[in-house]
C-alpha cells in the first residue's frame, strides 16, 4: 500500500508550523511540557515506518527550532538503515551498541562503537545503522537536530530521509570518529569568552569526560568544556560543578536541549517577571529553557553535577549584542530572589545536608571561586 502523501496545512503567523504536522503525522507519542523526568523511562510507541519503537521530545522551548526523539534498539537486534539530509547529534542514555555509517560513493562503511553516556555526530547525507549489542535490555538513544527549520524552509519530509541523492564524503578524509583534539582561539575571535573547545565527532562518556577548563562567569566554582564537531554548525557544551552548590541564574534563545549525565538536583525557569517553574533532575533527565527565559542549576547532591547542553544555531543565540548590556542576561548571586537561596537551603536540609555556598558569594559581586571548590 502507497505512503499517503503529506499535505501540512499552512496559516498566517502560525505557530504551529510544517514539523509539528509532520510529527503528528507519524502517530508515535509526542512529550511536551518542560522537561522530561528520564529519558530511560519514557513512554514510546511502534513506529512502522522506521521499524522501531520511539517517540518526539518537544519541549517548551523547542518548537519550531530544534527536534528532539528517542530511538529503541531491542535487545541483540538491529534496526533498518535510515539517510537524513541534516547533522545528527546522539546522545546514549541507556545501553551498548554499534553504529555503522556509510555514503552513496561506494566508499568503505565505518563502524564504531557506544556505551551508556556516549555523545556522537551522524554527518549529514550519510546511511547509518544501529545495532544493540546486549542481549538482555534494550538500548535507547537521543537524537538532537535543526530538522524543524530545515522543514519550515523545504516543507517535504522525502527530501530529509533516504532521499535518492548522492552525498559525495570520502570517510579517510574525514578521519570519522577518531580521538577528539583540543582546539586554542583567540578571545577576539569569541565573543563569549571561551578560547578552548574540543574538536571531534565521537565523545566516548560524558560522565566521565574529564578535559574541563574553569568558567567562573557562571559561578559555583565551575568547569566546562566547548564542543564543536566536524564540518557542522552544531555544537555543544557541558558544564560541571560541585556538591551543594549552584549557578547563577542567567538567559539566551530558544532551543537548547539539557541532558544530566551525572547528578541530582534542580533547575529553576523562569520569564522576566513572571512564575518560576522547578525542574527536578538526576542521571538521563532533560529539559529545555524557552527563549530568554531565566533558568539556574541547583546541585543538592552529596558529589559533583554535570549537564550536558546541545545548541541551536548561532541564530538563535539570544545574548545581548552589545558587551555593555550582557550583565541583563545574567543575575549575580547578591541581586537574585532571596526565595532562590531559601528554598535551595531548605532542600539540602531534607538530605541532612547543608549549603556550601560561601557567604561571600551573596555580598560580593567579584567573588572568586577557588579551583578546589569546583573540584568538590
Amino acid at each position: 500500500m502507497a505512503k499517503a502523501a503529506f499535505k501540512p496545512q499552512r496559516a498566517m503567523y502560525s505557530k504551529v508550523f510544517t514539523y509539528d504536522y509532520w510529527m503528528e503525522s507519524t502517530g508515535i507519542p509526542i512529550r511536551r511540557g518542560y522537561y522530561v523526568e528520564d529519558l530511560r523511562k519514557l513512554e514510546l510507541g511502534w513506529w512502522e515506518e522506521r521499524g522501531c519503537m520511539s517517540a518526539f521530545i518537544q519541549l517548551a522551548g523547542q518548537e519550531g527550532v530544534s527536534a528532539a526523539r528517542v530511538t529503541e534498539i531491542p535487545a541483540g537486534k538491529t534496526i533498518p538503515p535510515l539517510k537524513f539530509a541534516l547533522d545528527e547529534v546522539v546522545y546514549v542514555a541507556q545501553g551498548r551498541g554499534l553504529t555503522t555509517i556509510w555514503y552513496d560513493n561506494g566508499g568503505p562503511r565505518k563502524s564504531f562503537e557506544w556505551q551508556q553516556h556516549s555523545m556522537f555526530l551522524l554527518p549529514h547525507g550519510c546511511h547509518h545503522q544501529f545495532s544493540n549489542m546486549q542481549g538482555d535490555r534494550p538500548a535507547r538513544l537521543l537524537h538532537y537536530s535543526y530538522l524543524p527549520l530545515g522543514m519550515s524552509a523545504i516543507p517535504d519530509p522525502d527530501f530529509f530521509f533516504n532521499n535518492s541523492h548522492p552525498t559525495l564524503v570520502n570517510l579517510s578524509e574525514e578521519e570519522l570518529y577518531s580521538e577528539a583534539k583540543m582546539i586554542q582561539q583567540s578571545a577576539e575571535s569569541n565573543p563569549y569568552g571561551r578560547t578552548v573547545f574540543w574538536y571531534g565527532n565521537f565523545f566516548p562518556d560524558m560522565r566521565a569526560w574529564d578535559k574541563l577548563d574553569s568558567n567562573a562567569r557562571r559561578g559555583a566554582g565551575g568547569r566546562s568544556v566547548s564542543i564543536m564537531f566536524p564540518n557542522s554548525e552544531v555544537f555543544a557544551h557541558m558544564s560541571v560543578f560541585g556538591a551543594q552548590t549552584y549557578k547563577k541564574a542567567h538567559r539566551h534563545g530558544p532551543g537548547r536541549v539539557i541532558v544530566i549525565p551525572a547528578g541530582e538536583g534542580y533547575s529553576i525557569m523562569w520569564e522576566e517577571g513572571k512564575e518560576k517553574v522547578v525542574v527536578p533532575w538526576h542521571e538521563c533527565s532533560m529539559f529545555v529553557p524557552p527563549n530568554r527565559w531565566f533558568h539556574q542549576h541547583f546541585n543538592v547532591g552529596g558529589s559533583g553535577a554535570r549537564y550536558l547542553a546541545l545548541h541551536s544555531p548561532m541564530q538563535f543565540y539570544g545574548h545581548a549584542e552589545k558587551v555593555e548590556d550582557r550583565a541583563k542576561d545574567q543575575i549575580e548571586y547578591p541581586d537574585e530572589d532571596p526565595w532562590i537561596r531559601r528554598k535551595f537551603e531548605e532542600e539540602l536540609a531534607q538530605k541532612g545536608l547543608k549549603s556550601l555556598m560561601p557567604d561571600e558569594a551573596y555580598t560580593n559581586r567579584d567573588y572568586e571561586w577557588s579551583r578546589a571548590m569546583g573540584k568538590r
